[in-house]
């Protein structure tokens, strides 16, 4: 077996250019953001990364595997597993590592393939988690800044108060805001969002009409 680039210094340090400034580094992503880091350091030239959708599980995958040139497998469970398998093979080769972003991991994801399944069971698996109330509002910002609105900080507080503190939920919230903003033709104020929560049903209020 042939030894690769495995100790190319990896700095990824934040912002870089492009999407990767969309990174919002939190407690439930900072584990697997160091995890990508010691890439040298990993058993096998491959991992799995887990996590809820939306929580920058493919942005983060994607901007490692352009640094180190490696190869990605986003939503893996909907790929073919000899593919995958050959690929993880190919990567202890050129020491290039793949990465394989899944929803789970074995056993919960079943892999029918026995020679996939030994490779995937030593394969080092790193998990991003449900956003802290940090991130969480760092999400909901960046998020209003895409569509060139300001959420005032007492409107974040009650947001961050109110919801459930999810990466879907995140989405949820900017796009109810902003829907209902404009059918008032209102700016973002306290009100105007207490009353888009509840009508979306966000909040307690929403869920309890």
């Amino acid at each position: 077996m042939t030894r690769g680039p495995d100790q190319i210094a990896l700095p990824l340090d934040w912002p870089q250019a492009g999407d990767a400034e969309r990174f919002i580094l939190g407690e439930a992503n900072h584990t697997a953001f160091d995890h990508f880091r010691s890439w040298s350091t990993w058993p096998v030239k491959a991992t799995i990364l887990t996590g809820p959708r939306r929580s920058g599980r493919s942005l983060l995958a994607r901007h490692f595997v352009h640094r180190v040139k490696g190869r990605l497998f986003d939503n893996a469970e909907e790929h073919d597993e000899e593919t995958i398998f050959h690929a993880w093979n190919a990567a202890q080769d050129s020491g290039r590592p793949i990465v394989i972003v899944a929803d789970n991991v074995p056993p919960s994801w079943t892999i029918k393939l026995p020679d996939l399944r030994t490779r995937l069971a030593i394969t080092p698996v790193t998990t991003i988690a449900q956003p802290d109330d940090k991130l969480f509002a760092g999400i909901v910002q960046l998020l209003f800044a895409d569509r060139g609105l300001y959420l005032p900080p007492e409107a974040m507080a009650y947001v961050a108060s109110r919801v459930e503190r999810s990466y879907f939920t995140a989405e949820r919230v900017v796009e109810a805001v902003d829907r209902f903003a404009i059918s008032e033709r209102s700016r973002l104020t306290l009100p105007i969002i207490r009353r888009a929560l509840a009508q979306a049903g966000l909040t307690a209020e929403g869920q309890a009409a």
